[in-house]
């Protein structure tokens, strides 16, 4: 059985189809997935547009973040049954003996491959996926927005477990993406103040940010850090796609104050750091998520308290991705979503 998959076969700009492609056979110690809905991540779109600062094995399906019924189970998969709803974590391959690992996380062994760049991901109709990166989806959680798990794992281990944010700080989010506005949703769930800063083309999307209760800026946000004493921003979450925010982060950080930068930004900075020693500023980077996030994340999309459907900006078969991929590349829609054909 072929099904129609988004490819991505090599590190020229566009190099990025629909290709035909057999059904995945599976090990002991997997499922095979029929993918209900994959979400469109940045990182996909850096793939295509090929500005991208990490390795990808070409060729490559595209997609990490999706979830779906499960359809067929190796032989030593336990606690699991075909027809099953689940989402899948990203780590895909791992070394069970990097101490990392043995610690719980396997996120930041450096050997991990993650779907949708070193081994093929959902942007398809059936995906291969090791047991243990299964989590149960409740009934009452549609697709659509349980795909989007992953995303909203990243926000919680920038903003819940790599921050310091408490009721009543201040905080600034650069870049309203998808992560730049899951973080400040989540950081308003922990009782912030929260302020979403992004450039005039980024209106629309500063506007889904408004629906979460913050306040938006475009451009400077002096005024804002500065509003209760002078000082700044108790915390600053750089969720922006490039290095030149960082330099942003530490002018409007108070003294004592920290800064968590969880998007990517393959240039070089071209500006001192001082400030942040004169400031005595924590600087902290947040990468991936692991097996607790996930399950927290679940349970706060299935009561409700953290919604995604604001984000979501249309629902595209994978075969018309090309113009899911553009939307959000232009900044027309913060999420786009797939669906297998």
């Amino acid at each position: 059985m072929k099904s129609a998959a988004v490819v991505n076969y090599s590190p020229e700009k566009g190099s990025v189809e629909i290709r035909e492609i057999s059904k995945p056979a599976i090990g002991d110690d997997d499922v095979l997935l029929e993918v209900a809905n994959v979400g469109v991540c940045g990182s996909d779109l850096h793939q295509w547009t090929s500005d991208h600062s990490w390795p990808v094995n070409y060729p490559v399906v595209l997609g990490h973040e999706f979830g779906g019924h499960i359809v067929e189970l190796g032989s030593r998969v336990t606690g699991w049954q075909e027809g099953d709803r689940v989402v899948s974590e990203t780590a895909a391959v791992i070394d069970q003996n990097n101490p990392m690992s043995r610690r719980g996380l396997y996120n930041l062994d450096p050997t991990r491959k993650g779907f949708g760049y070193g081994v093929d991901g959902a942007m398809t109709r059936f995906v291969r996926v090791p047991a243990r990166c299964l989590h149960r989806v409740p009934e009452n959680l549609p697709f659509e927005q349980a795909c989007l798990t992953e995303p909203c794992s990243v926000a919680f281990n920038a903003v819940v477990e790599n921050s310091r944010i408490k009721p009543g700080d201040r905080v600034i989010v650069l870049g309203p993406g998808t992560i730049g506005i899951l973080c400040a949703a989540v950081a308003r769930l922990c009782g912030a103040e929260v302020a979403m800063v992004g450039l005039e083309a980024d209106r629309h999307r500063l506007s889904i940010a408004a629906e979460y209760g913050c306040d938006t800026i475009v451009g400077d946000a002096t005024a804002w850090a500065q509003q209760r004493d002078g000082l700044g921003a108790d915390c600053i979450i750089d969720a922006a796609g490039v290095s030149a925010t960082l330099k942003s982060a530490l002018q409007l950080v108070r003294p004592n104050g920290h800064i968590t930068k969880v998007g990517w930004g393959p240039q070089p900075i071209q500006f001192s750091l001082d400030p942040l020693v004169q400031k005595n500023v924590t600087l902290q980077g947040s990468f991936s998520h692991n097996w607790p996030i996930w399950e927290r994340v679940i349970a706060l999309l299935a009561s409700g308290q953290l919604n995604v459907k604001p984000i979501i900006g249309g629902v595209w078969a994978v075969t018309d991705w090309h113009e899911a991929f553009e939307k959000m590349h232009r900044g027309e829609v913060v999420k786009s979503v797939l669906k297998p054909v």
